[in-house]
């Protein structure tokens, strides 16, 4: 006789486990803690299994039924049922270690040994934000380009177009290192381009050539006008002089310094771009540093913190200058690698040359244990002048100078 809802909502426990059955292997069996199994039994191969299909009330009757006519299905086609569902459970289990977000935490581990700390951090923490949220449980395999599109659109739509654009960026790397190890079949971003507007510009803040005199006038009285350390003006004079990333300065070491040749040679470990830098220093440069011997000489570091002299100069050490001198919000550290770019190819030096001394070419691996020298007899030259211009802008700080270059 059928089972029906009633006889086995009325089921009560007894002392031993009993069993309601169903016809044609299905039965509820009944233990006497209060357990209600649902179970199937069948033969395969001339051997008796059992089939498990969850518990009561949680699979009702009529879903338990159903997954008797599916198994029996199996078993029509020759297949036990019992290995088709361990089969099913390894392909979900499967498909969730394989999804979006697990393959981009492990595309981020193999990664961020490459990468500055803090950019690593940043990279993790966006697509926790805003793309693990909406596709990250899901298979790499079968999210859609809608689907990646409908996530970062979310972020365009809150102002944030650069984010989008990196998040994008960042989705698409996800999706090539998915293909590279077999859990997806192609980059699915590559479809999208164009779909998000443009990216914002947000460049550093920054001067031109007019209004440079006006800075540096203010710069070279910073101690006797404004209060300053003789050890901040030199660090900016310097920074002015060089081009390099403020951090660059900041971490500068006595030992990376060549006065028998010049040179400045900053390590790959300091560099953005993770490769060895050679500076020029120009005649002016040269006098800045043998000032700053006499004050940290004693120490590694060219930048010592004045609270700590284990440690290097505070990163707001170039903001405060700029806020005090009266150019917040006009000027960054940064911004003054625009001033000598945008100068120096307004007097005709070369683009690639220019380039190279911002360190800002990406070369392949190959070529990186000698590119950075590259160019390097242009540069000195290009140093050379620069160093030249920055003097005598500050000696006709009122008047802008009209000094072309002489090679």
């Amino acid at each position: 006789m059928k089972l029906t809802a009633t006889t086995i909502k009325n089921a009560r426990p007894k002392e031993k486990l009993y069993r309601l059955f169903d016809g044609e292997g299905l039965y509820l069996e009944i233990t006497p803690s209060g357990g209600t199994y649902w179970r199937m039994k069948y033969r395969f191969n001339g051997k008796e299994n059992r089939l498990a299909f969850g518990t009561y009330p949680n699979i009702s009757l009529a879903e338990a039924r159903e997954k008797r006519r599916i198994a029996k299905k199996e078993l029509d086609a020759g297949r036990n049922p019992s290995e088709v569902k361990k089969l099913a459970k390894l392909e979900t289990q499967k498909e969730y270690e394989n999804n979006f977000e697990n393959i981009t935490r492990e595309w981020h581990s193999q990664k961020r040994h490459t990468w500055n700390p803090k950019h690593a951090e940043n990279i993790l923490k966006r697509m926790e934000a805003d793309i693990f949220p909406h596709i990250g449980k899901r298979p790499i395999k079968d999210i859609t380009p809608q689907e990646i599109l409908a996530a970062v659109k979310k972020v365009e739509d809150r102002g944030a177009r650069d984010l989008a654009h990196r998040l994008m960026q960042t989705s698409g790397q996800v999706f090539r290192y998915g293909v590279a190890t077999g859990r997806n079949s192609r980059d699915i971003t590559a479809d999208l381009k164009g779909a998000l507007q443009p990216a914002k510009s947000v460049g550093y803040a920054y001067l031109g050539e007019t209004e440079l005199p006006a800075f540096l006038k203010k710069l070279e009285r910073y101690e006797q006008d404004y209060g300053g350390r003789l050890l901040t003006k030199l660090a900016f004079k310097l920074l002015v002089l060089t081009f390099v990333r403020s951090g660059e300065i900041r971490g500068a070491l006595w030992e990376e310094f060549d006065f028998t040749k010049s040179q400045w040679k900053i390590p790959a470990s300091r560099m953005k771009m993770k490769e060895d830098h050679i500076v020029p220093l120009c005649t002016q440069s040269i006098a800045i540093l043998r000032e700053l011997q006499n004050l940290t000489g004693h120490s590694q570091f060219v930048f010592p913190s004045q609270h700590d002299p284990r440690s290097i100069m505070s990163e707001n050490t170039f903001l405060r200058v700029l806020d005090v001198l009266g150019y917040k919000g006009k000027a960054t550290g940064h911004g003054f690698r625009s001033t000598a770019s945008t100068i120096l190819n307004e007097y005709g030096f070369r683009a690639d040359v220019i380039e190279r001394q911002l360190a800002h070419c990406e070369r392949n691996q190959i070529r990186a244990a000698y590119n950075y020298a590259e160019y390097l007899p242009e540069r000195i030259k290009m140093m050379e002048w620069w160093g030249s211009y920055i003097e005598r802008v500050i000696s006709n700080s009122d008047n802008i100078i009209n000094f072309r270059k002489t090679l």
